[in-house]
């Protein structure tokens, strides 16, 4: 992987903030060529700095509004659990994240579904149906205040020393 300067950085900051925008207008944006700019974009795939390029959906407009966020406790920690329960998750598009999580609980869960009836569905059909769980606690979200998939650039460049605010 190469080292991150501040015109990668402000490409990536372009691209996560409009994945569409244009090779051109990207270009103009950082003030080199388009050639140069593909070469760098390219590069940046390559590295795996750019995973992928997706469009944001109106859950809304798709009946998938309502939010759940699970934890799960299972019963126990081993490898072989931890396998199955991980392997099992990956099947369900209904759990649209799945976080593995150290203190009290296991797993935390995001779902994703129309209301609490289906909700309650999922939670009998697909939740206690995953190998190893002994316990969940349910947090239905009653109003999203903030949600991003954008990260934050700013201490980005891997030759960077600059130290965290309010770490000495």
């Amino acid at each position: 992987m190469h080292v991150l300067d501040r015109i990668d950085i402000k490409i990536l900051d372009l691209l996560q903030n409009d994945g569409r925008i244009s090779n051109a207008k990207l270009a103009e944006e950082v003030n080199l060529s388009p050639t140069a700019v593909l070469a760098r974009v390219q590069k940046l795939s390559r590295d795996g700095y750019i995973l992928s390029y997706q469009a944001k959906l109106n859950p809304k407009l798709l009946k998938r509004s309502f939010v759940v966020f699970v934890e799960v406790l299972l019963d126990k920690t081993t490898p072989n659990v931890l396998e199955a329960f991980s392997d099992a998750i990956l099947h369900y598009s209904e759990i649209v994240e799945c976080h593995m999580t150290s203190g009290g609980f296991d797993f935390l869960i995001k779902i994703r579904c129309q209301n609490m009836e289906e909700f309650r569905k999922i939670s009998g059909q697909i939740l206690w149906q995953l190998p190893g769980i002994k316990e969940t606690r349910s947090y239905p979200v009653m109003e999203v205040i903030k949600e991003s998939t954008q990260i934050n650039l700013k201490y980005a460049r891997t030759n960077s020393t600059k130290k965290l605010s309010g770490n000495s």
